[in-house]
């Protein structure tokens, strides 16, 4: 039986492969779903990848999540530091939730550095491209398992 799991992106993730690839990387965002579904479906996962560059639509997949107790995978993108909307939808979480991030944001411009969503968050992995998605899906695999 597999159990579900949402992997949330924010603004721009969508561009991936495209948008800065000496920051992001080249795999696209396609790419990046395949990694996702795939590793997943091997840690007994049936995950599902969304994207989304409006707030309002974030905080909804966060109250989705809550109310199925289904854990999550986001990277917030620029939503991070300021979306205190977003962190306190995530604050009602009712399984995991795990920060991911691709680049390093604390190696970054001042502004990225600080996270209103992390204080809530399960835990933050950072600044290993799409293997932060792997990470975080492995984490989850080995939450369920303790």
């Amino acid at each position: 039986m597999t159990r579900p799991v949402l992997v949330l992106n924010g603004p721009n993730l969508g561009r991936l492969g495209s948008r800065e690839p000496e920051v992001y990387g080249a795999t696209s965002y396609a790419g990046l779903v395949e990694t996702c579904t795939k590793l997943g479906a091997e840690l007994g996962f049936e995950v599902e990848v969304r994207e989304t560059n409006d707030e309002a639509e974030m905080i909804r997949w966060l109250h989705e999540a809550a109310d199925g107790r289904v854990p999550v995978v986001i990277n917030p993108g620029a939503f991070t530091h300021y979306s205190y909307a977003m962190r306190d939808a995530a604050a009602q979480r009712t399984a995991p939730l795990i920060e991911v991030h691709i680049s390093n944001p604390h190696a970054r411009e001042e502004f990225r550095h600080t996270s209103v969503l992390s204080a809530v968050a399960s835990g933050v992995i950072a600044g290993f491209g799409i293997g932060s998605y792997r990470l975080a899906l492995r984490a989850l695999a080995e939450e369920g398992s303790s």
